[in-house]
């Protein structure tokens, strides 16, 4: 391809969104999940029109999505991860990249980059998170999302942090507890807490159940006591003067010679360049928050009465910065 054809691809880079989308979001992606079929068996499987679902099947196996031979269609190893039952699923990603919300917000980006404003919350008048509690479909749809990204780092999270035999993890912000399960799992004298609101945090695993406890509230508020501290793309979502708040509330719930774990994206880490850049003007659009660097996580610890001692790569997109009681 010449340049010219390379940024008309980044141009109209919407268009392969909106494909992707409408595939998971009609079904079609989990119609080809048991093997190549026909456009008119899939349109005939999931409702839709024959000849504008062979133009959809057409355009998908153009991008590697799927592959095409002899007049039938099925998924490529790449295709293979929209699939809903799939493990790291990307389906969520897609359906939330699809919320008619959430588009229009990327179309408000130039209202950002003038002012500094959030777009989301300019445009809609609520934040993301309101957004999701009167829409509980969405909501429920980014909770998934946050899990199956989880599991994609959780695993080198475990691998990489050295955790104290016999202390107590509290998953702060963690959701279905994606992140503290793979902890546990790879850590068994470990006892562990995930802590997020009431309508999200997640039940034990039957396997953890007695190494498990769930609580609900507010990470503004308080969290549970714990050794180890983990928030994983929790400080991300906010500005500077809520993230603090935050991490004092886990600075206070910290038990001695504990640590606070951040799992996020840092800007200054080589070979991560591309993803951590769109994923802070993401935070920029939608929650307002931002990802920082390694000097910058250390301005919010040291805010918050900590101090940053190391981040340590995972070898995924995703580091651990960790921070103990300052003094």
């Amino acid at each position: 391809m010449t340049v010219r054809q390379d940024l008309m691809w980044l141009v109209v880079g919407h268009r392969t969104t909106a494909a992707i989308a409408t595939a998971v979001e009609l079904g079609i992606i989990d119609a080809l999940g048991g093997g190549a079929r026909t456009p008119g068996d899939v349109a005939a499987a999931v409702g839709t029109d024959p000849d504008a679902t062979h133009r959809l099947l057409r355009a998908l196996s153009a991008i590697g999505v799927l592959a095409a031979s002899d007049g039938v269609y099925a998924l490529t190893e790449m295709g293979s991860l929209l699939r809903t039952d799939a493990p790291g699923s990307l389906a969520p990603q897609a359906l939330l990249q699809a919320d008619p919300a959430i588009w229009a917000a990327w179309g408000h980006l130039r209202h950002s980059i003038r002012t500094g404003d959030n777009a989301f919350s300019s445009l809609h008048g609520r934040d993301v998170w309101e957004h999701r509690v009167e829409h509980p479909d969405r909501g429920r749809n980014f909770d998934a999302l946050m899990t199956s990204l989880t599991s994609v780092v959780a695993g080198a999270v475990a691998a990489t942090y050295p955790f104290r035999s016999g202390a107590h993890v509290v998953d702060v912000g963690g959701g279905q507890g994606a992140l503290l399960a793979a902890v546990l799992r790879a850590h068994p004298t470990l006892t562990g807490t995930v802590f997020d609101q009431a309508h999200v945090v997640g039940s034990a695993p039957p396997d953890l159940a007695d190494r498990w406890t769930s609580v609900g509230g507010s990470f503004f508020e308080s969290v549970p006591s714990g050794d180890h501290l983990m928030l994983k793309s929790v400080i991300h979502d906010w500005p500077d003067e809520e993230s603090v708040t935050i991490l004092r509330t886990c600075a206070a719930a910290l038990r001695p010679g504990g640590s606070v774990l951040l799992v996020e994206i840092v800007l200054d880490r080589p070979g991560y360049e591309r993803d951590a850049a769109f994923s802070d003007l993401n935070m920029l659009v939608g929650p307002g928050g931002r990802e920082r660097t390694e000097a910058e996580y250390a301005a919010l610890f040291a805010a918050a009465g900590l101090r940053l001692t190391r981040v340590l790569d995972t070898g995924v997109l995703h580091a651990v910065a960790e921070g103990v009681a300052a003094g």
